[in-house]
């Protein structure tokens, strides 16, 4: 009785066990793995033979529908878009050459596509992120300089970080180019336009905060100092403590170490009026003055490692109020 007591607990215990289990096994029925093994050795062989297969547009297939593409577009940002503004955005120049071309080579002569390129709304998106990205850079960083600003806005509109954005909301298959994939410049240009029909349909507030979401947000983990390449630091730093009125900076010793080996360490600190700015490690004093001069730099301009981070949350009125002073609308492209 004892025995048949404890064989019993034994299978109470071990049944959720062996539930889940059974309910942790993959559903696959047993002919996918070979059936997808022929398939990939089937193409394999047809790239030996005939090289590698061009990258075929989602248009080819057979239930594309691009206008509910363009649609689902909108909906999948939670945007409101003019259809007509939105579809225009994702209409390259090229494509329109490229049509004209063949209703050319068929005997037209006059072509008429009944469509416009996105090269004005592409103007306008940029403007937009010029002025909003000035602005949030301005506010983030109050005490960074204008020839730091220039540079992390250099980096944010640059073509690498557009192309990165505009691909991740989606816009290749939806671009109508002469080339597929689409060239890069053709990406960074349709993002643009998206920016630019956005403010047409919705307002400058719904665009602002569109590219405070997507494009401000890509200085995120991001070190601002490292954006800025300062030919001589300790020349703009005696600059700055001259205009701060903080007295002449002068580097000292603090301490060494393992002086005359392969691991000799210096520790030099940046001093103005007897208050230390910085400090700094080196395997020579010359580079760890260096770096104690980049130290005592982003502390005056509280970018250092622990700087409060960017607030992506930053309510676009905010940036929108501080357009209208004059000192700012001044940094316009040119300026910039």
């Amino acid at each position: 009785m004892t025995l048949l007591r404890i064989a019993s607990r034994a299978v109470l215990t071990l049944h959720p066990t062996i539930s889940l289990l059974n309910q942790q096994k993959a559903n696959v029925a047993r002919w996918v793995r070979p059936t997808l093994m022929e398939i990939r050795a089937r193409k394999k062989k047809l790239e030996i033979k005939n090289g590698p297969q061009k990258e075929s547009p989602r248009s080819n297939f057979i239930e594309w529908n691009y206008d509910a593409e363009i649609y689902a577009f909108g909906i999948r940002l939670k945007e409101k878009f003019n259809y007509t503004l939105l579809q225009q955005a994702f209409v390259d120049r090229s494509y329109i050459v490229q049509e004209e071309m063949k209703q050319r080579s068929v005997g037209v002569e006059n072509p008429s596509l009944n469509l416009s390129d996105n090269s004005a709304l592409a103007k306008k998106g940029e403007e937009l992120i010029t002025e909003f990205v000035i602005s949030f850079l301005n506010l983030s960083l109050p005490k960074f300089p204008r020839d730091g600003i220039k540079a992390i806005y250099r980096h944010l509109v640059s073509d690498e970080v557009l192309l990165k954005v505009s691909q991740s909301i989606g816009t290749k298959d939806l671009i109508l180019s002469s080339n597929y994939p689409p060239m890069n410049d053709v990406y960074v240009a349709t993002l643009k336009a998206i920016i630019g029909a956005l403010f047409e349909s919705s307002g400058e507030a719904r665009a602002y905060e569109f590219i405070r979401d997507f494009i401000c947000t890509q200085l995120n983990q991001v070190d601002v100092n490292e954006l800025w390449k300062i030919e001589n630091p300790m020349e703009l730093l005696k600059e700055i403590c001259k205009d701060k009125k903080l007295g002449e900076p002068e580097p000292r010793l603090i301490n060494n170490a393992g002086q005359n080996t392969i691991l000799a360490v210096h520790y030099v600190g940046i001093y103005a009026n007897k208050k230390q700015l910085g400090t700094g490690f080196g395997e020579n004093i010359q580079i760890a003055k260096e770096e104690a001069v980049k130290d005592s730099l982003r502390t005056l301009f509280q970018t250092n490692n622990n700087m409060k981070p960017f607030n992506f949350r930053m309510p676009v009125e905010k940036v929108a109020n501080l357009l209208k002073k004059p000192a700012l609308a001044a940094a316009s492209v040119d300026n910039i």
